[in-house]
C-alpha cells in the first residue's frame, strides 16, 4: 500500500512530468499552398498527437505563400512548390540546405461535372477541340499567383487558342477550389492540380493533361532561417517525409516524392 508521503511525491512528479512536456511543447508556424491543403489537413492532427507540438498553418497560393515569407519574420516552415523553394534559398531565407524536404508531386487534370460526357483529351491535339467544344472552361486565376493557372495559361497559348477561349473563361473570384464552378453548372470544363479537383463532389476527374502539355508540381518543405522553433520545425518536415506521410500523400491523388 502506497503511504501519504509518497502518493504526494507521485502527484508531485505527474505535475512535474506534464510542466516539462508542455515547455517542451512548441507551435510550429507554418505557410503552405493550396495545393498541399488535403494533406496537411490530414496529417496535421496526426503529427500533433504524436510530437505534442502544434501547427498554425496558413494557406495561400505560390504568390501569396511568397509574399508571406517576404513579410513575416515569424515563419517556422514553408510548403511550397519547386519554384517557391528555389526563390528562397536564393533569397537566403532557408536554414540551411539541408533543411529542405522533397515530399510530393502532383499533375494538372481536367474534370465535368458529374454524369456529362467525358471528352477525349488523351492527345493535345484532343485537349484543343474538347476546350473549344466547351461552352465554358475554369482554371485558377493567374492574378492570384497559382501556379497551376499560370501554366495553363502557357498551355493555351501553345494549343494556339487563348484568344478564342478568353470569353467563355470563368474564374472565382478568390483562390479556392475551381471544381466547384463545374458543380454548379457554372463552368462545364475545370482545369487543376488534381488532388484539389478529388475533394470537390458533383464532379469527375476526366483525367490529366496530355504528358507534352503536363506540368508536375514538386512540392518541397523547408525550415525557414526566421524559425523560432527550429528543432520542432525539422521534426515536422521529417515527418512529412515519412512513410505514414507518403501514404497519405498518395491517398490524396498525389505521388510522394
Amino acid at each position: 500500500m502506497i503511504s501519504t508521503g509518497m502518493a504526494r511525491r507521485l502527484f508531485a512528479a505527474l505535475i512535474l512530468i506534464g510542466w516539462v512536456g508542455a515547455a517542451q511543447a512548441a507551435e510550429i508556424r507554418v505557410v503552405s499552398v493550396h495545393g498541399m491543403r488535403a494533406v496537411m489537413d490530414d496529417l496535421r492532427p496526426r503529427f500533433e498527437r504524436t510530437t505534442g507540438h502544434r501547427l498554425a498553418i496558413v494557406f495561400a497560393t505560390l504568390g501569396g505563400a511568397v509574399k508571406h515569407v517576404q513579410a513575416s519574420e515569424a515563419i517556422d516552415v514553408a510548403v511550397v512548390p519547386r519554384q517557391g523553394i528555389d526563390r528562397f534559398v536564393k533569397e537566403d531565407r532557408i536554414a540551411t540546405a539541408g533543411d529542405v524536404a522533397w515530399v510530393a508531386r502532383s499533375r494538372l487534370g481536367v474534370a465535368v461535372r458529374k454524369g456529362a460526357l467525358r471528352p477525349d483529351i488523351a492527345s493535345p491535339d484532343a485537349l484543343k477541340r474538347a476546350i473549344l467544344a466547351a461552352k465554358s472552361l475554369t482554371y485558377p486565376d493567374p492574378a492570384h499567383g497559382a501556379s497551376s493557372g499560370i501554366h495553363f495559361v502557357k498551355v493555351l497559348d501553345r494549343l494556339g487558342i487563348a484568344a478564342e477561349v478568353k470569353s467563355k473563361t470563368v474564374f472565382l473570384s478568390k483562390a479556392g477550389p475551381v471544381g466547384v464552378l463545374v458543380a454548379k453548372g457554372e463552368a462545364e470544363l475545370a482545369v487543376h492540380q488534381i488532388q484539389e479537383l478529388l475533394p470537390v463532389s458533383g464532379i469527375e476527374i476526366v483525367g490529366p493533361l496530355p504528358d507534352e502539355l503536363q506540368d508536375t508540381l514538386v512540392f518541397g518543405a523547408a525550415v525557414m532561417a526566421s524559425s523560432r522553433e527550429a528543432a520542432a520545425a525539422r521534426q515536422f518536415v521529417d515527418f512529412l517525409r515519412s512513410q505514414e506521410a507518403a501514404m497519405v500523400i498518395a491517398a490524396k491523388g498525389m505521388d510522394p516524392a
